[in-house]
């Protein structure tokens, strides 16, 4: 039996003072074998966020099928205010499916999902946001620079540019960070005709972005996620998983997909070594601001622009030569267009 009235009727929510929300998707069943670093390294993931970002942040943490230990960990890191939103789901879900969890309730302007293996470097946030101010068609921004990512679900900004002398190779930033990221999926080195040239876009106040974007760090518009499935995803991990509920909502909604120029996160992979220690002692506290990104430009859909550019246009990429012309035409030498043909 119900007495008097619930105090939280008609209660108006106040409004949040964060415009940008972290997602981590976890999953380390037992600290043995494969797993004896994951908690190491996911601290480093998250105290990394918590120390570099330039705004104020959310930070939603979703425990997929995590050991009771880590949970009471996780806990900690909650009750201690380094969590904003703890979700534990005892059974393995997959990692899609434990995005989903907060990605559907997140009313952020801008929404970054990481895997729990990122080091977050110093100023990412404000590079990952001069791109997204550069390019008013930016739906994702990684901070990580990946090589050969031009034709990666990218063509409605080669439909864009075609013609255009804004859209050209490049030599790479950083070719250290990018051969650091090879051996962090378990390449032993990354051959030169790899890090030599990158594609590249310029927008007119001279910001430069690499053309397409990995999905293991990405800074996405809240509007990308209005073209995921409205079902979960069948896999716990891989298959096309990833393509449909991260990539392709993208270049559904019209947004290019686009990295930093140069290299603001490292990818730790699953062992930990001395370089992470390091690299985390020397990031530095950022003073945070409520900063309201609401002002950045919203993309809208237009579903024959995206039937022109992957249906039609993209086809164009499979003619051998067409893709040398473009490629001679975009500043490679005739020795770099034979490394990107072959």
């Amino acid at each position: 039996m119900r007495k008097g009235n619930n105090p939280s009727r008609d209660i108006v929510l106040s409004a949040n003072e964060s415009s940008h929300r972290i997602i981590i998707p976890l999953h380390i069943p037992n600290e043995d074998n494969y797993y004896k670093d994951a908690f190491q390294i996911f601290s480093y993931c998250l105290q990394s966020v918590l120390k570099t970002s330039n705004s104020v942040i959310k930070i939603s943490v979703i425990s997929n099928g995590c050991s009771a230990i880590i949970n009471e960990k996780l806990f900690r890191l909650h009750q201690e205010g380094n969590i904003d939103e703890l979700i534990i789901e005892k059974e393995p879900i997959g990692k899609i499916n434990s995005i989903l969890k907060a990605l559907r309730t997140a009313n952020e302007r801008l929404i970054t999902i990481t895997d729990a293996d990122v080091l977050f470097d110093n100023g990412w946030e404000q590079a990952v946001l001069k791109v997204f101010e550069a390019f008013p068609k930016a739906g994702s921004v990684s901070p990580v620079p990946i090589f050969r990512t031009h034709l990666r679900l990218t063509c409605n900004i080669w439909f864009r540019y075609l013609f255009s002398k804004k859209l050209y190779f490049r030599k790479v930033k950083n070719p250290e960070a990018m051969t650091q990221f090879a051996k962090s999926i378990g390449w032993k080195w990354l051959d030169g005709i790899y890090k030599d040239t990158i594609a590249t876009l310029e927008a007119k106040n001279k910001t430069i972005a690499v053309l397409g974007c990995s999905h293991f760090v990405v800074t996405y518009k809240r509007e990308v996620f209005d073209c995921i499935p409205k079902e979960n995803t069948i896999f716990q991990l891989g298959g096309n998983s990833e393509s449909e509920y991260t990539d392709l909502p993208v270049i559904k909604m019209g947004g290019f997909r686009l990295a930093t120029y140069d290299n603001y996160a490292y990818h730790m992979g699953n062992c930990y070594e001395d370089w992470m220690g390091d690299k985390f002692d020397i990031l530095y506290n950022k003073e945070k601001k409520a900063i309201n990104y609401e002002y950045l430009p919203v993309l809208k859909r237009k579903k024959l622009k995206y039937f022109l550019t992957e249906k039609l246009f993209r086809k164009l990429f499979t003619i051998k030569s067409f893709y040398k012309f473009i490629l001679k035409s975009k500043g490679l030498t005739a020795e770099q267009i034979k490394n990107f043909i072959n």
